[in-house]
């Protein structure tokens, strides 16, 4: 990410306290460039062990968003934003961890260190069962979420968290393996 991105003038305390969820958005798109430097930043979202057990669907099509619109009670948000983030939590957590191996042999750690780290990892990951699981990487996604709605202030748009849809008729709409949970 560059310092050349379209951000507001704003102090990180303007942001979060100017920042309010948008019920009903005015139709305009949001500049690709913008989504990208969005999509940016929410990669860059703490998580536990840097597992990042989430993932962003990004919705900009018309008809998907109506489609969607039934499983959310038809709030005017999801139909009249631009683009509608669906941050899904992902309890594939073994495929997850594997990735991070992946990460942490490309940055330069040493093997023995990568081995220590991903056994502490792998059993406190393996030891999460049913809801458990799900529950853990909920808490991450919200993580994440914190990053977009702060974000999007950022850049200079606007947002509306909202956990008021039925998962399930999204993970549906979206076609999402029973991995990814839409969350929020």
């Amino acid at each position: 990410m560059t310092n050349d991105l379209p951000f507001q003038d704003l102090s990180f305390g303007d942001i979060v306290a100017q920042r309010h969820a948008v019920k009903l958005f005015d139709g305009r798109r949001v500049p690709e460039d913008q989504v990208l430097a969005l999509q940016d930043l929410i990669r860059h979202a703490a998580t536990a062990f840097n597992v990042q057990p989430w993932t962003a669907v990004v919705v900009s099509e018309n008809a998907q968003k109506q489609a969607l619109s039934e499983a959310a009670f038809h709030q005017p948000q999801i139909t009249s934003c631009s683009h509608l983030f669906v941050f899904c939590a992902n309890t594939n957590l073994a495929g997850l961890v594997d990735r991070l191996e992946s990460r942490l042999s490309e940055g330069g750690m040493g093997a023995d260190q990568i081995e220590s780290y991903l056994g502490m990892v792998r059993g406190f990951t393996e030891g999460l069962e049913g809801d458990k699981r799900l529950s853990w990487a909920q808490h991450q996604t919200y993580l994440a979420l914190g990053n977009g709605i702060n974000g999007a202030k950022a850049l200079g748009f606007d947002s509306c968290p909202m956990e008021g849809f039925d998962p399930h008729g999204f993970a549906k709409t979206l076609e999402l393996p029973d991995t990814l949970v839409p969350t929020c």
